[in-house]
């Protein structure tokens, strides 16, 4: 054990720090069109850093994150994800999911994956390996993983750069193409970089306050 590392603020700064932050947040928004421009890597590692401070089930921080760059490797990725995108359009959606779907106006063509400068991968760890070899059980993954996604996500967007959170189904591709172990699970790609001149954004409203919260006084 050892001291918290704690710093008391007054209230008015409290305040003012957390209304920044909200307000910077809400201009966050999932984008499709990227440029092809360069991001240091150095930039990702440090909002990697940010990731990696997440709490997780136990301390096991079961995550780990595949950053690509090169264009043969991201190529690979397009294709896997569009044959995967293909099937989820034409056979495997339900109506009510093309339906939601088409507000956003997606189909099964990513060019992004190419295009964006970065590709973070993040996967599960489904299980851990203990340095003799045995399975160690890891609790919490799924949460665990979204937690530090969304601290990976605020970190970019404090960056300023955009994001855009990827989910082709099924993932098993992802495993295959960079050669992760069997005990991990591809949880999403979060494609990283700077937005295109030209990008727009779907027309959306998100849910007011009251909607989402229950407060018991």
């Amino acid at each position: 054990m050892q001291p918290l590392d704690f710093r008391e603020l007054p209230l008015e700064e409290m305040q003012a720090r957390v209304s920044d932050f909200v307000a910077d947040l809400r201009r966050r928004r999932t984008v499709r069109h990227f440029t092809d421009r360069a991001v240091p890597r150095t930039l990702i590692e440090e909002c990697l850093r940010a990731a990696n401070s997440a709490p997780s089930g136990g301390n096991r921080q079961p995550w780990h994150f595949v950053i690509v760059g090169d264009a043969e490797t991201k190529s690979r990725i397009r294709k896997a994800a569009e044959a995967e995108e293909y099937e989820l359009y034409h056979r495997r959606a339900s109506d009510e999911w093309l339906e939601a779907l088409a507000v956003l106006g997606t189909d099964e063509h990513k060019p992004f994956l190419e295009i964006a400068p970065w590709l973070i991968v993040v996967f599960a760890e489904i299980w851990g390996v203990s340095p003799d070899g045995s399975k160690k059980k890891n609790f919490y993954v799924q949460e665990s993983v979204g937690i530090a996604t969304g601290f990976l996500i605020a970190a970019l967007h404090r960056a300023g750069l955009a994001t855009l959170t990827h989910t082709p189904s099924p993932m098993g591709f992802l495993r295959d193409i960079l050669g992760r172990g069997e005990n991990e699970r591809a949880f999403l790609i979060l494609v990283t970089g700077y937005p295109a001149d030209d990008a727009e954004v779907p027309v959306l409203e998100k849910k007011k306050l009251d909607d989402v919260t229950s407060f018991r006084e």
